[in-house]
């Protein structure tokens, strides 16, 4: 075979000119890229959670949620692009799996009950939960905590430790760039949820994916929880808190 003249090739057995080769163009096809941010909430099919798992996935960020209870109950169409995970906090072999690839986690674990068992759910599950995020390399991590209320901080002794036991090993464990952001820092923002509402001006984006640790410390938060079949309108107790 000879060399191109003229853009032919011209065959040496004969004296045919073969044609000069077609190249078609290919179709451009416009792939959005892959998150480059991937977020664990932890309670993420609580109240409180699952409100932060739909505006994390409005904000194009790959979302996974841990509880005990594992899948969604809700029948929303977001909740079907959340990758949810099984585990308990107080066990660490049923749920470490759930931070592969996890750059932030935010944290909406808590609970009411005896002191023990509070500073059990509020305290020892996240300090399990920070300390794991930490030895696997997770960036960012953020603390849903509870802004002091006096007398409260007494009759719910266990809980408000647990929540300060918690805040310490995050800001021990995440040091650089942290920050505490209580109810009066937060005093200007909507904090009323449901179904239908968003946070407003909440700046979640801003706290929970600029720095390394963040505290934040809101007061009662409320709106229509849903439960099964039933609606519970909370907002009959936190209209009243809030003023």
């Amino acid at each position: 075979m000879g060399g191109p003249k003229n853009g032919r090739f011209l065959s040496t057995e004969s004296n045919k000119i073969d044609e000069p080769f077609k190249v078609e163009e290919a179709e451009t096809v416009n792939v959005p890229p892959p998150p480059s941010e991937k977020l664990l909430v932890l309670g993420g099919n609580g109240f409180v959670g699952s409100h932060i798992c739909r505006e994390a996935l409005n904000r194009g960020l790959a979302v996974a949620s841990l509880s005990r209870s594992g899948g969604s109950s809700l029948h929303d169409s977001w909740a079907k692009n959340v990758t949810w995970h099984k585990g308990n906090l107080l066990s660490s072999d049923s749920w470490k799996e759930a931070l592969d690839g996890v750059t932030s986690v935010i944290s909406c674990i808590g609970g009411f009950g005896s002191n023990s068992y509070m500073y059990k759910i509020n305290g020892t599950a996240n300090i399990n939960a920070i300390r794991a995020a930490g030895d696997k390399g997770v960036k960012r991590f953020v603390y849903i905590s509870a802004a002091d209320f006096g007398l409260a901080n007494y009759l719910l002794k266990g809980y408000y430790e647990g929540k300060r036991a918690a805040e310490t090993e995050l800001l021990t464990k995440f040091p650089y760039g942290g920050g505490l952001c209580d109810s009066l820092a937060l005093a200007s923002n909507n904090m009323k949820l449901s179904s239908s509402s968003s946070y407003g001006p909440l700046p979640f984006k801003d706290f929970a994916f600029s720095i390394a640790g963040v505290i934040l410390r809101p007061g009662f938060i409320h709106g229509t929880r849903t439960v099964g079949s039933m609606k519970l309108p909370l907002g009959v107790i936190g209209s009243p808190l809030e003023m």
